[in-house]
């Protein structure tokens, strides 16, 4: 009888596990990888000038910015609670088994990581901290500003957006075999080579629009 029950909690904690796995999973595809695009996207207008970038990533109605918010952050604060529990339970085993799949594990926990302390001073220095302090959305001159003469956060968002787009782009590919969409050696073949595209894509947005506020005249 206590082997059943203990069989049976086990089946129950394998189902929730792989519902909540699945649920990251969908939640990080969209609304997330989607927004996430979008925003990269958005700020590329840095190349046409500070009103056309405003315009872009901060001139939304208050009412935009309120959904927008709900739409990202919940699935945001979702995601991470799931990415947390993940990393707190497994480890990587690259001392033991040095295979490219088993490097790619390590740079997604990792990316995970930076990613989430990049998020926090993202939030607050462009979002948070301009309305609650200055009370007005982020300015294009503040922000090409601080490309330019602070070093430091010039670093802090080449690596951030590493980040970002590596940890979108091997995600999408790691969600598409989770979900079964792709299942034979030669489909996952050319999955590899389409999330390194990918990555090569969403890095060059990235710092394509780094580079249209470090050109920015101010």
């Amino acid at each position: 009888m206590n082997e059943a029950a203990a069989h049976t909690n086990d089946s129950s904690q394998s189902l929730r596990d792989l519902l909540s796995s699945r649920l990251a999973t969908i939640l990080a595809l969209a609304p997330l990888g989607v927004w996430t695009v979008w925003h990269l996207w958005d700020n590329l207008n840095a190349w046409r000038g500070g009103e056309a970038w405003e315009h872009a990533v901060t001139g939304k109605s208050p009412i935009a910015h309120a959904v927008g918010a709900i739409i990202v952050l919940v699935p945001l604060v979702l995601h991470t609670l799931w990415g947390i529990v993940r990393v707190v339970r497994s480890r990587p085993n690259n001392g033991a088994y040095g295979y490219y799949a088993n490097l790619k594990y390590l740079l997604q926990r990792l990316s995970a990581l930076g990613l989430l302390g990049f998020l926090g001073a993202h939030l607050w220095l462009a979002a948070l901290k301009p309305r609650l302090t200055e009370h007005h959305a982020e300015e294009f001159k503040a922000l090409a500003n601080q490309m330019q003469h602070h070093t430091p956060t010039l670093v802090v968002y080449l690596l951030g957006t590493l980040a970002v787009a590596y940890h979108l782009a091997n995600g999408v590919q790691t969600s598409s075999m989770a979900l079964g969409l792709v299942t034979t050696r030669a489909g996952l073949k050319r999955l590899d080579k389409a999330s390194l595209v990918l990555f090569a894509l969403l890095l060059a947005m990235a710092w394509g629009a780094i580079a249209g506020l470090l050109r920015a005249q101010l």
